[in-house]
């Protein structure tokens, strides 16, 4: 087999797990693909797939990133400040008619550095407003939804800037495809069996029914309160009407949800944050009371600050998810500068809302129960590493007896 068509098939093979796991398309079921150019000939297998799998339709969104880059550099300021409602009806469609949604990743990490963070800033709460319907139904696993991802020449040269620029790109399909588990006889298999060990562990943390965790590490005394009703998940989600999804791929965290306000102490990142086209480095962040009081950064202090005064749930946690130090995408030894890998390497928090899902009957709480039990709400929801080799996590059980949950950066039960 020529190197061409061995890629081709493991392209095929990507866009077939995408579609029959990620999303699992249904028999009749809807797909909206939102992907940037580039990813053509990926998104083209999707669509065969979804075809393939029963799909009544599929509808793609193609976005450039030279004319995002434009419109954020020339637009007047007021462009910023509103969402189109096309736009927004378009998502609630896909709610309404209990569609599947997938979105495909490959955007440069740098696409809005130098771009005014107020922009950024007034364009995230305006998105957040006018989609709350579309991100309230991703929140609560309504309707089945995925995200997966592929090179761009400009990814790839910041993951790999002293290859050459074709080398490059194969370089970043190889990890890609690894993380995936691409490449084996059988993927879609291989993704169950993986999803029930992560199951496993998850379980195991739900019978401890944990009080608190108490993270240690270079830089970091963070002591975080979990609610008696607490869950731990894994990707693995079954919408309402018994539809199986994976909505991040690769995965490698189970997670659960923080106490809004029972968050103190200060948590040092251990990996950059590539934010809306910018990268954020070597950041600590200080919690009272479940409220970042005092914040730094090496790099992308402006954009931090911006993303956490998007709301007043900007400035708390939404979510808490392990993941062991010696995992499948920390062992490539790769900084992605891509979120939805680089927190499959590490341990990481999550600034903003909560997943209703992480609660005992989340999904049917009404707003007034989610604030009882300290469900954290926000239009924003965005990850940041903070695991390391070095890390150890204790967990506090009900009678206030201490349990080790993680010893130098790995599992330690």
């Amino acid at each position: 087999m020529t190197i061409h068509n061995e890629f081709q098939q493991k392209l095929d093979q990507y866009a077939e797990l995408a579609v029959k796991v990620g999303v699992n398309v249904q028999q009749g079921q809807d797909l909206w693909v939102a992907a940037p150019l580039g990813t053509e000939e990926l998104v083209r297998k999707i669509v065969r797939h979804a075809y393939l799998a029963g799909a009544k339709s599929v509808h793609v969104q193609w976005e450039d990133e030279e004319i995002i880059r434009t419109h954020y550099e020339l637009a007047p300021d007021e462009t910023f400040q509103e969402y189109p409602i096309w736009l927004s009806d378009a998502h609630e469609w896909v709610v309404d008619r209990k569609g599947a949604f997938l979105q495909v990743e490959s955007h440069d990490p740098d696409l809005l550095k130098g771009i005014d963070p107020e922009r950024i800033q007034d364009f995230e709460k305006a998105k957040g407003l006018a989609l709350d319907r579309f991100f309230e139904a991703i929140d609560n696993d309504s309707i089945s939804w995925s995200i997966i991802a592929m090179p761009s020449y400009k990814w790839a040269a910041k993951v790999f800037p002293r290859l050459e620029k074709e080398e490059q790109m194969n370089a970043l399909w190889d990890r890609i495809f690894t993380a995936v588990r691409i490449g084996c006889e059988d993927p879609v298999t291989e993704w169950r069996r993986h999803m029930d060990t992560l199951t496993r562990k998850a379980e195991e943390l739900n019978k401890m029914n944990l009080k608190e965790l108490h993270y240690k590490a270079d830089g970091t005394d963070l002591t975080i309160e979990l609610h008696e009703d607490h869950l731990w998940l894994t990707g693995a989600s079954k919408t309402p009407r018994g539809t199986d999804f994976i909505a991040n791929m690769p995965t490698e965290e189970v997670y659960t949800v923080p106490v809004r306000t029972g968050v103190n102490g200060t948590v040092k990142s251990t990996k950059p944050l590539a934010y809306n086209g910018n990268v954020i480095e070597e950041f600590t962040l200080t919690f009272e009371k479940g409220k970042i009081v005092q914040m730094d950064a090496s790099k992308g202090l402006d954009i931090l600050e911006k993303l956490i005064e998007t709301d007043e749930g900007a400035s708390y946690l939404g979510e808490v998810a392990l993941v062991p130090h010696q995992s499948p995408i920390s062992d490539t030894g790769i900084l992605f500068f891509n979120t939805l890998f680089d927190e499959n390497a590490s341990n990481h928090l999550a600034i903003g809302s909560a997943y209703p899902t992480c609660m005992k009957d989340g999904n049917i709480l009404s707003d007034e129960e989610k604030e009882e039990k300290g469900l954290n709400e926000s239009i924003v929801h965005e990850d940041f590493m903070i695991g390391s080799s070095n890390m150890d996590i204790d967990g506090i059980l009900r009678d206030s007896s201490k349990v080790p949950i993680f010893r130098n950066g790995n599992w330690a039960f």
